[in-house]
């Protein structure tokens, strides 16, 4: 293993980053507006766009913010405004019995595991940490894409169309007319 070293600059960049995912986060998770939290999500996904530049690894932050900045979220932001954020959900019924408890032990877990990653990698940051051959002798963007576009062509494919169906899925249940009646069912009559 390599000796590392992480400098202050570098450990500042870190926190900052670290503080916007996490800001952003419990952002998501405490707005009561779907639209406020479809924001929080980009202030969370920019923090992680932040870390991916301190590594050095432009392309993932450019990825990052193109894509999910810039499509999913934007996907979110549409689907709610298409669905309306009128409706207020019952929160006082819970659809499973262990929801909460499963949360809180979730949160105990992975908390639980961020402590021990930590406690045995110390602070190693900056792009020391991100700086790997990877087999071949290939660049890293050279290297994605050519596992996407060969050996993962099928997955890529079927995912891109999973999605697709998805989307055109959500649009008809969420597609009524006037009366409340889905739009399939008023096909049939």
């Amino acid at each position: 293993m390599i000796a590392m070293t992480t400098t202050w600059p570098d450990l500042i960049v870190f926190i900052a980053a670290a503080a916007m995912a996490v800001i952003g986060a419990l952002g998501i998770i405490t707005y009561r507006n779907p639209v406020h939290s479809a924001l929080s999500l980009i202030l969370t996904l920019l923090g992680v766009a932040i870390a991916f530049l301190e590594q050095e690894a432009h392309f993932l932050a450019a990825v990052q913010v193109i894509v999910y900045c810039g499509a999913i979220v934007v996907l979110f932001l549409f689907v709610i405004m298409f669905l309306g954020v009128d409706n207020k959900e019952d929160i006082t019924v819970e659809p499973l019995v262990a929801q909460r408890p499963m949360a809180y032990a979730s949160v105990v877990v992975t908390m639980v595991g961020i402590l021990a990653m930590l406690s045995r990698g110390g602070w190693s940051t900056g792009a020391q940490v991100a700086t790997g051959a990877s087999p071949g002798g290939a660049e890293n963007v050279q290297a994605v894409g050519s596992a996407v576009f060969t050996t993962y062509l099928f997955a890529f494919e079927a995912t891109a169309a999973l999605l697709i169906i998805a989307v055109v899925g959500a649009v008809l249940l969420a597609r009524r007319d006037r009366t409340g009646e889905s739009i399939s069912e008023g096909a049939d009559a």
